[in-house]
């Protein structure tokens, strides 16, 4: 199990890129934080997401 957010979801084994695809994210939109670390956007497609591991996503969201 990792930590998305807060919340524990079973996606140990995938990447960060494929969990970013099934959650309907854009990854230019998106900053992603693994275990308090910022993980570059060239590195998300192969950065796996393993047990334990706490993930934060930030999205940019515009407004006027």
């Amino acid at each position: 199990m990792a930590t998305v957010n807060g919340r524990a979801e079973n996606i140990a084994g995938i990447t960060l890129g494929e969990y970013l695809a099934r959650a309907g994210y854009l990854p230019e939109r998106v900053v992603v934080e693994r275990n308090l670390e910022i993980v570059p956007r060239s590195m998300l497609g192969s950065t796996v997401i393993r047990d334990g591991d706490s993930i934060e996503i930030l999205q940019f969201v515009g407004g006027g």
